[in-house]
């Protein structure tokens, strides 16, 4: 049912009542924000894995390199004064640190003054990957890839197990420090995505004295970066603020002619050239479920809202997918963001019923893709704006396939080949095997897409033990390998298809990316071929042999690209949503005379 007047009935009558509670304190520019789960599970960029763990993160800390915000396909220098150059095809490369550039101040440091980043901190926070002590869930970003790092981790590693310790000191052969605002990194050979990986905020840069300081469990709720926001309050699962950060060093909103037409014309190069960040402080609230989401937006106390596919045409015409007259005449403009993305629901291929690379085991996984109907739930559950597709590969990626479809194929609805796969699997008919135990988070409209899931796998006799719990504990399950089978997407931390296959890189495995657990020699060696590779016809070739072979052993069911549809409240300026990065918050401006 399309409600427009109930939108218009509610901004207007909170724009009134918005008026009356300004206050002295109204002096100070705050954006509001959601976040659109239970939020950030560690804010240490060492520990932390997920979306949201970078969205809360990338408002603290920094990372060498960034995306630019007017195109966000594109990387820029954050913390460096240029581009790092190579003269070697990118066997090893050069940095140059930006001056100016200092930690939060912070009790850590002497007398609580922030020192400048040097050198030794790049390599410190990148050693922290290789210890042991943070899980190693992000070590796969730099495995094989650092002359003598891996040689490191496990030396240091090692030392910790016999009662020794972890000595950021060593040296690694690949960390070449010239003097503190210059260095080299040396790789075993050209890894084409190394890069990408120094904009993941994985790698941000953090002060050993705050770790050492506060502790490894502790520093997750003590942060010290050198981002444009310093932390003042999180409260698990349900808000995060960060007050700005006084000593932030210069960085400048994008230059006019980096801006669009379109961009032009919702006037995003008004504010080109001035220093960031424009506010004073950042409130995020965590948002489980998307209704008090919703009417949170409605009542213009947030200033953005991800679309829920339950309330799409409250705000658009679901034929044309364009803004309803009524929504643009409150001001109110919206964002159309196609994403990278990756939705699937995934097996354990070490549980003992779902996983086993066998012609059985392949023939359940196989029947049960063919059970699934993922059209109905595009359109159910998100308004038809997804693109469903074989293959890992998200489209616009090399290795996506034509159409959508690959030659090899197990995607459904085909419930006649799905009950010939559940009897060559040993199950005539679904007899004989157990409920399949499944996690996803609770929240949005999990809960529906769960009966659907139930209903469209009971037609072939397949029945779903459904688990529904908080995104974190959904995490915390897979790196655990307690998930028989779970469901939550992936999306793209750069626009290369070899970061999607590196979630089926077996040493990737749980608490890595691989979450499936995918475990075949010959995939991993296709893959460790292409980290090497250009971009090549020969290397896009591997991309769809691997891809091919995932279809075929059906460690996931998949999989579904949604474009992702924003509205923006008109007192948020310098607003242009994006995940292919977080660290766009701090363009983001207030007009609090538009609220």
């Amino acid at each position: 049912m399309k409600k427009p007047a109930r939108l218009l009935t509610v901004l207007a009558a909170n724009a009134v009542l918005a008026v009356g509670a300004l206050s002295a304190a109204a002096q100070e520019k705050v954006v509001q924000l959601p976040i659109r789960t239970d939020g950030p599970k560690s804010l240490d960029p060492a520990v932390g894995s997920t979306t949201y763990d970078n969205m809360a993160c990338a408002q603290i800390y920094e990372t060498l390199l960034t995306y630019k915000y007017a195109n966000p396909y594109e990387l820029e220098p954050l913390l460096l004064t240029e581009m790092p150059t190579t003269e070697d095809n990118g066997k090893t490369w050069r940095f140059t640190l930006k001056q100016g550039v200092f930690f939060h101040d912070d009790e850590c440091f002497p007398g609580g003054k922030g020192r400048q980043v040097v050198t030794d901190d790049v390599f410190y926070s990148l050693k922290r990957l290789a210890d042991a002590k943070n899980q190693l869930k992000n070590w796969w970003l730099l495995k094989d890839t650092i002359e003598g790092f891996d040689e490191y981790k496990d030396e240091q590693n090692a030392s910790v197990d016999a009662g020794g310790v972890f000595d950021y000191d060593a040296p690694v052969s690949g960390f070449r420090k010239i003097d503190d605002q210059q260095f080299e990194i040396v790789l075993k050979q050209p890894v084409y995505r190394f890069l990408y990986i120094l904009a993941m905020f994985q790698t941000s840069i953090v002060p050993m004295e705050a770790v050492e300081h506060y502790g490894e469990d502790d520093f997750a709720f003590n942060p010290v970066g050198t981002g444009p926001f310093i932390l003042d309050e999180w409260i698990p699962k349900k808000s995060l603020t960060a007050d700005r950060n006084p000593n932030y060093h210069e960085v400048l909103y994008p230059a006019e002619d980096q801006w669009s037409r379109d961009d032009r014309r919702n006037r995003l190069h008004r504010a080109a050239g001035q220093a960031v960040p424009f506010v004073d402080r950042i409130e995020f609230t965590m948002f489980v479920e998307d209704q008090p989401m919703w009417l949170r937006f409605q009542a213009g106390d947030i200033g953005l809202t991800q679309v829920p596919a339950e309330y799409f045409e409250q705000a658009f015409d679901g034929r044309t997918k364009r803004l309803l007259p009524e929504t643009r005449e409150l001001g109110v403009r919206h964002q159309v963001v196609p994403l990278l993305d990756f939705i699937f629901r995934g097996f354990n291929m070490e549980d003992e019923l779902l996983g086993g690379y066998t012609e059985e085991k392949r023939a359940l996984r196989q029947a049960i893709n063919l059970a699934i109907d993922l059209d109905e739930f595009s359109e159910t559950f998100y308004q038809g704006n997804t693109i469903q597709y074989d293959g890992p590969i998200p489209p616009d990626l090399e290795g996506y396939p034509e159409g959508g479809t690959a030659p090899v194929s197990y995607r459904g609805p085909d419930r006649e080949r799905a009950r010939q796969k559940l009897a060559e699997a040993g199950y005539p008919n679904g007899e004989g095997l157990p409920p399949i135990r499944f996690y996803t988070s609770r929240g949005g409209n999990n809960a529906e897409q769960v009966e659907m899931l139930k209903r469209q796998l009971a037609e072939v006799n397949i029945q779903l033990d459904a688990q529904l719990v908080d995104f974190s504990t959904l995490i915390e399950f897979t790196n655990l390998k307690k998930a028989p089978m779970f469901g939550f997407a992936w999306s793209s931390d750069y626009p290369d298809a070899e970061n999607n296959l590196a979630l089926f890189y077996s040493p990737n495995e749980s608490p890595g990316s691989n979450h499936y657990n995918y475990k075949r020699a010959d995939y991993d060696a296709m893959y460790e071929q292409i980290l090497t590779m250009e971009p090549s016809s020969e290397r896009t070739e591997i991309y769809i042999r691997m891809r091919d072979m995932l279809i075929e052993d059906v460690p996931y069911i998949g999989s579904m690209a949604r474009t992702r549809y924003y509205l923006i409240n008109p007192w948020l300026l310098n607003c242009k949503p994006t995940e292919r990065y977080y660290g766009w918050f701090k363009f983001l401006d207030v007009d609090d005379s538009k609220r």
